[in-house]
């Protein structure tokens, strides 16, 4: 039995940004499902990470989630008062700017919304946050040059309300121990 709001729901999108170390900051949580969008799905194979390969890296009870509902059914659990706190990491500009403007057409950006309205904190690893952004590619590092257009939505998305936004690795482990020190929860220690 779950017990009410006792869980990090995490979304992943379509990026490869810090996408292996997102997985693995994932992986060290307790009590966590993993949301994939179906650009995430498509993506985590190119970056090595089959989907049938992850459940045994996460904690026991692990539960793996695919936007396999026109309407988005599992946002329901939000309602049902199972997730303390929603991540989207790593977050594509398209996550990024769809979640500025409202709309809420896949798993992670509904997620975000359905969260926000019923006060449940968020955390978001925005990629596109630097006038100039090294990033692995499948194959090799690649130099992007975020437009205005991106930066301002990083902007935007700051001020959300129920909104925490995140530019690196070393930010998203610091605003997750925040959340798990605000929950009395500590990281797992364990290797799964």
């Amino acid at each position: 039995m779950i017990t009410a709001r006792s869980r990090f729901a995490w979304c992943v999108t379509g990026s490869g940004h810090y996408l292996d170390e997102s997985i693995a900051l994932a992986q060290r949580l307790p009590d966590l499902d993993l949301f994939l969008s179906d650009a995430a799905e498509e993506v985590l194979p190119i970056y090595g990470m089959k989907l049938e390969e992850l459940r045994p890296r996460f904690a026991p009870g692990f539960r793996l989630v695919r936007d396999k509902t026109a309407s988005a059914v599992p946002v329901g659990m939000l309602y049902d008062d199972v997730y303390h706190t929603v991540v989207i990491a790593p977050a594509t500009s398209n996550t990024v700017a769809k979640c500025v403007v409202g709309i809420s057409d896949t798993l992670p950006t509904n997620m975000f919304a359905q969260a926000g309205k019923l006060g449940i904190p968020g955390i978001v690893f925005a990629c596109d946050t630097e006038p100039v952004v090294v990033t692995k590619s499948p194959h090799d590092w690649v130099t992007l040059r975020p437009r205005r257009l991106e930066l301002d939505n990083v902007q935007r998305l700051r001020e959300i309300d129920f909104c925490e936004v995140v530019t690196s690795p070393a930010e998203l482990e610091a605003a997750i121990g925040r959340r798990l020190d605000a929950l009395s929860l500590a990281w797992n220690t364990s290797s799964s």
